[in-house]
C-alpha cells in the first residue's frame, strides 16, 4: 500500500513534545503525594469536591479511585497544573483535551503553588452554586416554549401531556419539592 507509507512517515516525524508539561513522566502517586503534602486532604476536598479526599482519605485509596474514574483523575491533574504549579489557564483550543494531553508552551514555566484556604474554597463554592442557579434559571426560561424534558421517561414531550407522575394523597404538598412534583422519578423509591 504505497499511499499509506507517506502518511505513517509524516505522523512519525511530527511527534508532539510534552517535555515542557509538569505532568510528563509524573505518576499519579507522585502527583497526589505532592499536592497532599502541600495542601492536605481537607483543602483538596474543599476545592475539588471528590469524596475520596473526605471519606477515609489516604493516598492508596485515592489512587485506586482516581485510576478507575477518568473525570476525577483529570480534575486532580488540572488542579495540579493550574493551582499547584500555577500555570496560566489553558487556551480555548486545548480546553477540551485532558490535562495530560495539553501542550504547555515553552514560555510557560511552573511557579510557586497557589495559596489556598478553606474560606476561599467556600467563596468559590458559593460562586459555583450561584452560577449553576443562574444557568438553571436560564435553561428554564428557554424551555418555556411549550416543550420540556420529561425526566420520568427520558424524552421530550408537550406540556399538555397528561401522563406524568404525581404524589399520592398522603404525601405532603408543603414540602420543598412540591413545585417539582412532575419531575419526580418514579423509580427512585422502587425498593
Amino acid at each position: 500500500m504505497p499511499g499509506l507509507l507517506p502518511l505513517l512517515d509524516v505522523s512519525m516525524n511530527d511527534e508532539i513534545d510534552y517535555k515542557n508539561s509538569p505532568l510528563h513522566g509524573l505518576s499519579l502517586k507522585n502527583l497526589l503525594t505532592e499536592i497532599v503534602d502541600h495542601y492536605g486532604f481537607e483543602i483538596l476536598f474543599a476545592y475539588l469536591n471528590i469524596n475520596c479526599f473526605k471519606t477515609n482519605p489516604g493516598i492508596a485509596s485515592s489512587i485506586k479511585f482516581l485510576k478507575k474514574t477518568t473525570w476525577a483523575c483529570e480534575k486532580v491533574e488540572a488542579f495540579y497544573l493550574y493551582e499547584f504549579k500555577s500555570l496560566p489557564k489553558v487556551s480555548s483550543e486545548q480546553f477540551s483535551l485532558s490535562p495530560r494531553d495539553r501542550i504547555i508552551p515553552d514560555d510557560q514555566t511552573p511557579r510557586e503553588p497557589a495559596e489556598l484556604s478553606l474560606e476561599d474554597a467556600e467563596q468559590l463554592r458559593g460562586k459555583r452554586v450561584a452560577k449553576a442557579a443562574e444557568y438553571n434559571q436560564s435553561a428554564m426560561h428557554h424551555s418555556s416554549s411549550g416543550k420540556r424534558y420529561d425526566a420520568n421517561r427520558g424524552r421530550r414531550s408537550d406540556n399538555s401531556d397528561s401522563h406524568h407522575y404525581e404524589k399520592s394523597e398522603h404525601e405532603s404538598l408543603d414540602s420543598a419539592d412540591a413545585a417539582d412534583e412532575e419531575y419526580e422519578d418514579p423509580w427512585a423509591k422502587w425498593r
